[in-house]
């Protein structure tokens, strides 16, 4: 089913809220965010398994996104933490793919929201992922491991995240709501193959390719 909405969370890693703390108590914020910091990614974005990540005109590398989707199995609206995850149809592996910049305080929608910028891979169903607040998630570049990261990690974990977002929006069947992208995560330039893997829900590849050029 293809998604009405996909929601991102920023800044919901450990390590990526430790890396951007001290900017946090600057101009012009002068304290950490109390809420989750949400983006949209909109359906121009939206990509499946194999298609190409098309890096536009004048940018020459991106941020490989690796991070878990919730897939919504009906409708969500106010959500308790306990009641969440009954509402979660399945998981699916999602590049949430960024132009690198330095801000990232504010929602970076030029950064996030080009074209392309949203491979989503194979649902697997909820009920074959036992604890998604203990999955491991993998980035790849051409073939190669490039970071590891754990969902054990989340600072808000999937059924708390739920309950924030739902609070204020409904999220209808199929929506996705992505749990945040780790630090460090990997640069891929133009004929690059990037993977994300996530430990019990699957494997997505995609081809990286200048704007332009032929697929």
């Amino acid at each position: 089913m293809r998604p009405r909405t996909v929601v991102g969370c920023l800044l919901n890693f450990q390590g990526a809220w430790k890396a951007m703390e001290p900017a946090m108590h600057q101009d012009p914020h002068f304290r950490p965010p109390r809420h989750a910091v949400l983006y949209l990614k909109p359906v121009n974005t939206f990509r499946g398994p194999g298609d190409a990540i098309v890096l536009p005109a004048g940018v020459s590398e991106v941020e490989v996104g690796a991070t878990l989707g919730v897939v919504i199995g009906a409708p969500a609206s106010r959500l308790t933490e306990a009641e969440a995850l009954r509402f979660v149809a399945g998981y699916v592996p999602v590049n949430d793919v960024t132009v690198p910049h330095s801000k990232v305080l504010r929602p970076p929608i030029r950064q996030k929201c080009r074209d392309s910028f949203c491979p989503i891979g194979e649902q697997v169903e909820a009920a074959r992922v036992r604890d998604p607040g203990a999955l491991e998630i993998r980035a790849y570049v051409n073939g190669e491991l490039k970071a590891t990261r754990n969902t054990r990690e989340l600072i808000r974990p999937v059924s708390r995240l739920l309950a924030e977002v739902t609070e204020f929006m409904t999220l209808e069947p199929g929506d996705i709501l992505l749990v945040g992208v780790p630090e460090d995560m990997p640069l891929a330039r133009a004929g690059d193959r990037v993977s994300v893997e996530i430990e019990g829900v699957g494997r997505l590849e995609n081809t990286v390719r200048a704007e332009g050029a032929s697929a």
